[in-house]
């Protein structure tokens, strides 16, 4: 990368984060369906077609920060140690997620965190789009998992196996992210959070060791 490229790079991620920081503060402060984009543009300094080049749509300028995490169970299935099962694998991030604090966890009790939670599921436009990268990372898992268990072209395990999961996940999330907003702290329900996991996750392994644990 030369030098003129790097700058224009490190211009574009400054417009793109300028843009992302504008509309999710007034969100917050205002609610997302009461804010139009051409307010959100007003506050980043750039106009509503430099807007959407960054953003095609209002709904990605407060889920791109968990874009990065789109296919992540697929990545660790493909990406597990040699001889480590999927189910373990998964146990394994998930955990890890837990000790870093990750906030797709839902273990992670920064004020900043508790509210963009708050903002994305309480409105039902967000709600509607993660649903839509829920289906997303299910079926990338169903495809790292089918690839793991040399599955058959038509065999349903590897689908029903990433449904159990990604829903799992959920629930873990939402569980933990509800005690948070009760007021807990992420360092209190954090063991409660491990035995939470624990136990779904050997729940899926009753039904799924057979193939994937």
């Amino acid at each position: 990368m030369n030098e003129r490229t790097g700058l224009r790079a490190r211009k574009k991620e400054r417009t793109h984060r300028a843009i992302s920081d504008a509309a999710i503060s007034l969100f917050l402060a205002h609610g997302y369906d009461r804010v139009p984009v051409a307010d959100v543009a007003a506050a980043a300094e750039v106009s509503k077609p430099t807007l959407f080049r960054y953003f095609p749509a209002k709904e990605d300028l407060v889920l791109h920060r968990i874009a990065d995490h789109q296919g992540e169970w697929a990545r660790v299935v493909r990406g597990r140690a040699p001889g480590e099962s999927p189910l373990t694998a998964l146990r394994r991030h998930f955990h890890h997620g837990l000790r870093e604090r990750d906030p797709v966890t839902g273990l992670n009790d920064d004020p900043e965190v508790l509210a963009f939670h708050a903002l994305v599921y309480s409105t039902p436009a967000l709600v509607a789009r993660l649903a839509r990268y829920s289906t997303a990372d299910q079926d990338a898992l169903t495809e790292a998992l089918h690839e793991a268990a040399a599955a058959a072209p038509y065999d349903m395990a590897p689908r029903l196996a990433a449904a159990q999961l990604v829903t799992v996940h959920q629930v873990l999330a939402r569980e933990n992210w509800r005690k948070v907003m009760d007021g807990r702290s992420a360092e209190e329900v954090h063991p409660e959070a491990v035995a939470d996991a624990d136990r779904a996750f050997d729940l899926l392994g009753d039904g799924l060791a057979g193939r994937f644990g």
